[in-house]
């Protein structure tokens, strides 16, 4: 090869390589194959209720026996990011009144369904929230109150807008209690309660399942005067409470076709729970 040809070869091998560098910003990792990505979505993105029905059974449809001497409860339900963009005129055409929609996760996971979920059922009618999954293990318990405030788990006294939900439930990534102490797991909670409290004026909702939260905060920490309960319970009765709640606010009852939800009250009660 002449001195010349071995010049333009080796002009063309860098020119290849110049596109390549300015093809993929500086740090980025290569763009994951649409399999990947929707695996790597789902380890960081876990729904309300999905780790204690892993652990605990229920994604059977339930039917709980209705009351016909009373108007004592209001349905409802939840929904995240599987759910994409909501027909909401189809579930209150199907009597639901309330919607909880997911925001947070951790401090790195924003629900990009959220707009249109929060947004939507709040125009169709209904009474809306917005919850967070927690990860105590990732970071304080006000470090993630104050992400999941920043990404729209804020209230306001319009008597639409429920007080925020915490999801604390089995760890999706590993030990059940994320390798907290009972004590350390009731720190946490508070940590993350006080702050909502503080900047919001309301506190937030608790969900979990009995199991876990007994076996987790080794039935310690008396959070049922302040907090609302949100208890899941995949059967036809709502069935024991976690520690020192003698009632709950809000049953999770099914996962099935979607997760049901029936606030423990009548509508003016769910008004007032939404009015502070």
């Amino acid at each position: 090869m002449t001195p010349f040809a071995k010049f333009t070869t080796a002009l063309a091998t860098c020119a290849s390589t110049l596109l390549l560098i300015t093809a993929v910003p500086a740090g980025a990792a290569a763009a994951p194959a649409p399999d990947d990505l929707t695996a790597a979505l789902q380890r960081e993105n876990h729904t309300l209720g999905s780790q204690i029905r892993e652990h605990e059974g229920g994604d059977e449809q339930i039917v709980v026996p209705a009351d016909p001497s009373s108007n004592a409860v209001v349905e409802g339900i939840d929904v995240a990011s599987y759910q994409g963009n909501v027909n909401w005129s189809h579930y209150w055409n199907q009597g639901k009144r309330f919607a909880y929609t997911k925001a947070t996760e951790g401090t790195s996971y924003l629900n990009p369904y959220f707009a249109q979920q929060y947004n939507g059922s709040y125009d169709v009618g209904m009474i809306r929230g917005a919850y967070h999954f927690a990860l105590p293990d990732r970071s304080s318990g006000a470090t993630q109150a104050n992400y999941f405030l920043a990404n729209g788990g804020g209230w306001s006294r319009d008597g639409r807008t429920l007080p925020g939900a915490l999801d604390v439930e089995y760890n999706p990534y590993g030990g059940t209690c994320y390798g907290l102490s009972a004590s350390a797991m009731v720190n946490w909670i508070l940590d993350f309660s006080n702050t909502y409290h503080a900047r919001t004026g309301v506190w937030p909702v608790i969900y979990t399942s009995t199991n876990w939260w007994n076996q987790c905060t080794g039935s310690s920490g008396d959070f049922s005067s302040t907090n609302p309960l949100w208890v899941a319970r995949y059967a036809s009765t709502v069935g024991a409470l976690p520690y020192r709640w003698q009632q709950h606010t809000i049953w999770q009852y099914s996962a099935t076709p979607i997760d049901q939800n029936q606030f423990n009250g009548g509508y003016d009660r769910l008004q007032a729970l939404a009015n502070g």
